[in-house]
């Protein structure tokens, strides 16, 4: 079968035997995937990765314990924790200190033609929703995340900073959740694409409101943006940090001492809140799709995902 492999850098596919089928497990035949901004951050060196990334994926179930899931599309979280140490017993697996990350960590991802993953992990797509849109189920269940880590009252200004895919998505899921949000952005291609949900949208210039909201979410992908969205922070304002990127971020910290800010890390979401949305038609993902490729094209399609102003990049 073909997989996808990064090394230092480079790109390319190879042929590598099927995965066999542990028990417990089920065998998926992927039908699509998504190149998201992690997948390129381990292009370039984060956590000094080589092999096979990609978590965002919707497959086919070909083999399984559990017949209910043969035929059936699915999702699969990307965290594969032990299930019995002192955080899973919490209800924390997705800070298992020995887990395994799909793409990113100790687990193949899923930019290969069949991979394996544990059956409890995977969510059955509704008919409804199409296969490319399922795709986005996982960055939107990042996006959800901030609605479980904190109670936002309904109507409550939020400023979302950056316009790329996870920006998009988080001011979307906001805007669902009845929240004024305020999406700054570079780019009028894709702020209209967030305007078209009903976001408001503002086309950055080179200053950003000073002190102006309660509630920000940092979704620049950049180095500098966690200090541009402490800059727009009231005195006790929550900040929601997304974006994650290869190397240090550099701030002041006296501002989020002074003014008591909150910064919230904001990771991964449940998946349950995300299917709904894409159920209900709520979020519009189908305009964030720019190109889609087969999976043999992976050099292609990764060049592609980095250009500026591209979006989502599939692979078939």
């Amino acid at each position: 079968m073909i997989a996808v492999h990064l090394d230092e850098g480079h790109v390319r596919t190879r042929r590598v035997p099927r995965p066999r089928r542990p028990d417990g497990f089920a065998l998926i035949r992927l039908l699509c995937a998504g190149i998201c901004n992690t997948d390129l951050e381990l292009q370039r060196g984060y956590y000094g990765f080589s092999g096979t990334p990609g978590h965002e994926f919707v497959g086919e179930v070909i083999e399984a314990d559990n017949m209910k899931l043969l035929g059936r599309r699915v999702v699969g979280e990307i965290n594969l924790s032990c299930r019995k140490c002192e955080w899973c017993l919490k209800g924390l697996g997705r800070h298992c200190p020995t887990r395994k990350v799909l793409g990113i960590v100790k687990q193949p991802g899923a930019f290969r033609e069949f991979l394996t993953l544990p059956e409890e992990t995977l969510h059955v797509v509704p008919n409804s929703v199409p296969t490319e849109h399922a795709v986005f189920v996982e960055p939107l269940a990042a996006a959800c995340e901030i609605l479980d880590q904190a109670k936002i009252p309904k109507g409550a200004e939020v400023a979302v900073l950056g316009d790329g895919k996870l920006g998009l998505l988080v001011a979307q899921v906001l805007n669902a959740n009845r929240q004024n949000v305020h999406l700054f952005g570079r780019h009028k291609e894709k702020l209209r694409i967030a305007e078209r949900a009903g976001v408001q949208t503002v086309l950055r210039k080179k200053k950003l409101p000073n002190a102006a909201y309660d509630w920000i979410v940092e979704a620049t992908g950049s180095a500098v943006g966690l200090a541009e969205a402490v800059g727009m922070a009231r005195p006790r304002a929550t900040v929601f940090m997304k974006s994650t990127t290869h190397g240090m971020a550099s701030i002041d910290t006296a501002p989020i001492i002074v003014n008591e800010i909150t910064l919230v890390g904001s990771r991964c979401g449940r998946f349950e809140p995300a299917l709904g949305l894409l159920k209900g038609g709520r979020i519009n993902v189908g305009d964030m799709i720019s190109e889609v490729f087969p999976l043999s094209e992976a050099p292609r399609a990764f060049a592609k995902a980095s250009q500026a102003g591209v979006l989502k990049v599939l692979l078939t």
